[in-house]
């Protein structure tokens, strides 16, 4: 594979690049940089702007919305996303749903979701996860029982992100528990506001509210909800989680992080010394971005492999950056919580801030750091654990 980009390339490159320029407030690339929180109507407005110049869902097909893109342009345009940085709406829907629905639904369920979810009409949150089963998702024991033209859905979702905000969640249930585990899961739309549902925050350990449990009591699904064929969810689930694999990488991520260390490492004294002038720290930075250069590298092969690939047939290596991938942007935030240093401390609330007598003794921006430290610990774990990861590795790659 060629790993120089072509001339077309470039100038694609500098295009997207310009339009962000032109396009992103100041102040949300700043509390994009920072690990802040954007409010839901900050991310809704990127998204719209966006979609109206085409690029909201630029990975799905030109039929729904989509641009045609090549393979390299697509992660052109997500890696310059990524390194502004930028962000609109959570993944759930244009990464995650809308391909299974443009994919696997019927006509009805693409006409009507799939421009809601290029323009941020709704807001999705994926309920797959139970108390009993995360990384062995089959085991999944939320039931869906036909009554008439519904499915009656009782049971419980755990660590669902951001549901408190959700208007739709895509949903495994199961709808035959008398065969293999695999075979008895089906894929449900169901409206959040339905009767029934009910959800219950969980505090992280950053202190955040970002995930959720969601019961669900008797709650009335009709059955035009249900994506494909019943019992037939679990292979919509993988086709899912391919997608969700390939995009936990975030190289551009990790760039824009390595970036920002080095900033603050050359504002930041130890002694008489700068940090960045330390033979120790200057290793560690670039130790770290040899590895991100392979995770680099690793994904352009697996980019160039996609038009060879029948669609919806996921490339095993998404698992190696998967891996990777999450592994690199933990050790990212560990060098910038290194950079900080005692600064890094959880950020209060407003009233917390009000009720303390005593001021923050760093800088209001170090104040994100610690805590987008703690969050960034989950990421080995959703999209599929980094352990089934090596299991794929194992089995797909090396024919073990």
């Amino acid at each position: 594979m060629d790993l120089v980009f072509t001339e077309e390339e470039q100038s694609f490159r500098h295009a997207v690049r310009q339009f962000l320029r032109d396009h992103v407030q100041p102040e949300i690339r700043r509390k994009v940089i920072e690990s802040r929180d954007l409010s839901r109507s900050e991310m809704v407005t990127w998204t719209r702007i966006l979609n109206k110049k085409g690029w909201s869902v630029p990975h799905w097909p030109e039929e729904y919305g989509g641009t045609g893109w090549t393979p390299v342009q697509h992660y052109i345009f997500n890696e310059e996303l990524q390194m502004y940085p930028v962000r609109g709406l959570p993944d759930f829907g244009a990464t995650m749903v809308g391909p299974v629905i443009y994919t696997f639904g019927n006509e009805a369920q693409k006409k009507y979701y799939l421009p809601r979810i290029a323009n941020a009409e709704d807001w999705w949150c994926q309920g797959f996860s139970e108390p009993g089963a995360g990384s062995d998702l089959a085991s999944l024991q939320t039931r869906a029982v036909r009554d008439g033209d519904d499915y009656i859905v009782n049971g419980q979702k755990i660590w669902t992100t951001l549901a408190q905000y959700a208007d739709w969640m895509f949903c495994l249930v199961r709808t035959n528990p008398d065969v293999k585990k695999q075979q008895g899961i089906s894929f449900l739309l169901i409206d959040m506001k339905a009767p029934g549902v009910t959800v219950r925050p969980i505090q992280m350990i950053d202190g955040g509210h970002e995930v959720n449990e969601v019961f669900f009591d008797n709650v009335r699904v009709p059955i035009e909800n249900l994506v494909g064929e019943e019992n037939r969810g679990w292979d919509y689930a993988k086709f899912l989680l391919g997608n969700e694999r390939v995009s936990i990488a975030t190289v551009g991520v990790s760039k824009e992080r390595i970036r920002r260390v080095r900033d603050l490492a050359a504002q930041t004294r130890v002694g008489e010394e700068l940090l960045i002038d330390q033979s120790a720290f200057r290793r560690k930075v670039a130790a770290l971005e040899i590895q991100l250069k392979a995770l680099e590298v690793t994904q352009l092969r697996v980019v160039a492999s996609q038009s060879k690939r029948q669609r919806g047939i996921q490339d095993p290596a998404s698992a190696i950056l998967k891996i990777k991938g999450s592994e690199i942007a933990q050790a990212t935030s560990e060098l910038l919580l290194d950079v900080v240093g005692p600064y890094a401390l959880p950020a209060l609330s407003k009233a917390d801030l009000e009720s303390d007598n005593n001021a923050p003794i760093g800088p209001d921006w170090a104040a994100t750091i610690a805590p987008a430290y703690f969050n960034i610990r989950k990421v080995s774990i959703y999209g599929g654990s980094n352990e089934i990861q090596k299991n794929i590795i194992a089995k797909a790659i090396l024919g073990l």
